[in-house]
């Protein structure tokens, strides 16, 4: 089973991604936590360019090159491997970031950023995706508790309103495979929210496990 969190800065994807994850190891999953981009050593490393090289001028096509790459990286040395071995695999943001930073609010086409993705993720897209969401006033004052932002959380108000449309009109429009939660709670209540939504899904069926090519199995 391959999920994921997403949503925009300040949402609290990390908190949830690991109450989630002692949720279903409760229940007798083996559990495989990542984060897009990172987890790998080559990710980590676009990661560091990605969000904390603000002397670099990035195009926004290049910006989602970089995207790409790291994921593909964890695609391939992460995330097939452990479903593979029958492991649940929750990441800490996936494709649907890139659909909405660089496509919503950057400005890219969808078709251009799905094309792409399609190669980095051989096809690989998660069960289910939780979307954080939180109106922006309350992003702004949660990323000010951390101090120093990151060259993405510097992007000021208007792009990151565009983020929070963006997130909201791509979950609406894919609804089977995209659950939108109220993150405004405190962390506890929110956990409480998804870990609902994932018992009403995995009742209903619809937790079976993605498939990619057209296939049986992950491979």
């Amino acid at each position: 089973m391959f999920l994921s969190l997403d949503g925009g800065d300040g949402c609290g994807k990390s908190t949830q991604q690991k109450l989630l994850g002692d949720y279903l190891t409760s229940l007798g999953h083996s559990v495989v936590l990542c984060r897009d981009p990172g987890t790998t050593a080559l990710g980590d490393a676009v990661r560091n360019i990605l969000l904390h090289g603000t002397e670099l001028n990035i195009a926004d096509r290049t910006e989602v090159l970089l995207f790409c790459a790291a994921r593909c990286q964890l695609v391939e040395e992460v995330v097939k491997p452990a479903l593979k071995c029958g492991k649940t695999v929750i990441s800490d943001r996936f494709l649907l970031s890139t659909l909405v930073y660089q496509g919503y609010a950057g400005g890219v086409p969808l078709e251009t950023l799905e094309a792409a993705s399609g190669i980095a993720t051989d096809g690989i897209v998660p069960d289910l995706t939780f979307v954080l969401d939180i109106p922006c006033e309350v992003a702004v004052r949660r990323l000010g508790q951390r101090g120093t932002l990151d060259r993405m959380e510097q992007k000021g108000a208007a792009y990151h309103q565009k983020v929070r449309s963006g997130f909201l009109d791509y979950a609406a429009k894919h609804s089977d495979r995209f659950a939108v939660v109220d993150a405004t709670p405190p962390p506890e209540m929110v956990a409480d929210t998804i870990k609902s939504a994932f018992d009403t899904l995995q009742t209903a069926g619809r937790m079976n496990g993605i498939k990619t090519k057209g296939e049986n199995d992950y491979v």
